[in-house]
């Protein structure tokens, strides 16, 4: 008896040192995960449409100031960069200077639409604690560089025959208090930017929790971050918990389709607070949107390191 006990203390041990170090592992690397989609609307795209998906970077560094994620994001081409919040970490008086000079690099590649995150929401809306002036000056030499913010705002882009409305949509700061539930409907949005464009209308919102009500606004495509992929993922299940301590999100890091209308939640490029990854590395995410005549409602692509990207479609 006592022998099978000191078996299965050992066996656990050596499970939890074997997650302790692969958490750690995931740290110091990301992925490139690929989804393609199309729509209705795109019958009057002449030709496919890439977009770089960019979210929860928090200060993060790959290389030397952030010269391999450049490559890696030059390297795919994109239209397009949209950028789903929380590239840096708000904290009083924040270091912004790792961000910074991977953001004004960005639109070297081309245009940059940004949507902020918690993070940056906070350090503006309480310039008392995290200083004044810091996010204004973090904003305007962003938009010196390049990158066009949109805080509430949207901006209509003309793709081939086409239309593209993006809007960002930053929701009221108390959505972001940990153990809370918060309802938020369509009209909830509506009543903060307006109704949605008549255009494909993609919606850049931090927090994915929201799904249902950026579905019931008119969001074709939403783009979203926040959930750092659940921390840790269950395989062939999905992530384990939110910011909010809530468990089990339904929405945490992979495409998920529902009629014609999708959400994309990247499982962020770095770590703030828990440290932790498991299961659940940082990514890059690329989405091909593709003319409808095409007849492919929504495929996965195998990216360059193997990993299959997960779809559920509802």
């Amino acid at each position: 008896m006592v022998r099978m006990f000191c078996i299965a203390v050992g066996i656990i041990l050596l499970f939890i040192v074997c997650a302790l170090c692969e958490g750690k592992r995931e740290l110091r690397f990301f992925k490139v995960r690929r989804y393609q989609f199309t729509h209705p609307d795109f019958f009057m795209l002449d030709s496919e449409k890439k977009i770089i998906l960019l979210a929860d970077l928090h200060n993060k560094v790959y290389g030397n100031k952030n010269d391999i994620l450049l490559e890696k994001i030059r390297q795919d081409s994109p239209d397009y960069i949209l950028i789903a919040g929380d590239m840096l970490v708000g904290r009083p008086e924040a270091k912004l200077k790792e961000a910074q000079e991977f953001l004004c690099e960005l639109p070297k590649i081309c245009p940059v639409y940004y949507g902020l995150g918690n993070h940056e929401q906070r350090m503006k809306v309480y310039p008392e604690i995290y200083g004044e002036g810091i996010y204004l000056n973090f904003r305007n030499t962003l938009k010196d560089a390049g990158i066009h913010f949109l805080e509430n705002e949207r901006v209509t882009l003309q793709c081939d025959r086409m239309k593209i409305d993006i809007a960002g949509l930053e929701l009221p700061m108390d959505t972001y208090q940990r153990f809370r539930r918060t309802t938020i409907s369509g009209k909830d949005i509506e009543n903060i930017i307006g109704k949605a464009s008549k255009h494909f209308q993609i919606l850049i919102a931090h927090n994915p929790v929201f799904f249902p009500a950026y579905k019931e606004w008119g969001a074709d495509l939403t783009l979203s971050g926040h959930l750092h992929g659940g921390i840790i993922r269950i395989p062939g299940f999905g992530g384990l918990i939110t910011p909010q301590a809530a468990l089990f999100p339904k929405y945490s890091g992979e495409m998920t389709v529902e009629e014609n209308q999708a959400i994309v939640v990247s499982r962020g490029l770095g770590t703030h607070t828990i440290n932790y990854r498991i299961f659940n590395p940082a990514e890059v995410v690329s989405i091909s949107l593709l003319p409808y005549a095409n007849k492919k409602k929504t495929t996965v692509l195998e990216n360059k390191y193997g990993d299959t990207s997960k779809i559920r479609s509802v």
